[in-house]
């Protein structure tokens, strides 16, 4: 299992484009991917269950990736954060 930790720098926290960003670069990897905050818990390939997270800016999330392609799939999300968040 990979985990990566990121702080929301986007003012505008995980709106709908940024979170579709996540979805699209997350149903590309076969790993099974969740996204957490503030004690909630989404799967990365569902926009509304990110959505419904509420993450602002400043708040911290955790992604996991758990699979045989965990390694790839935690690069490309970290890339993806880093350029929509």
């Amino acid at each position: 299992m990979k985990q990566i930790e990121y702080v929301i720098q986007a003012e505008t926290g995980m709106h709908a484009r940024p979170a579709g960003m996540l979805v699209s670069t997350a149903g590309k990897f076969s790993s099974i991917i969740k996204v957490s905050c503030k004690g909630r818990q989404a799967d990365a390939r569902k926009l509304f269950a990110l959505m419904k997270l509420g993450a602002k800016q400043n708040d911290c999330i955790q992604i996991t990736a758990d699979g045989p392609d965990e390694e790839e799939a935690a690069a490309a999300l970290q890339e993806t954060l880093k350029a929509y968040f």
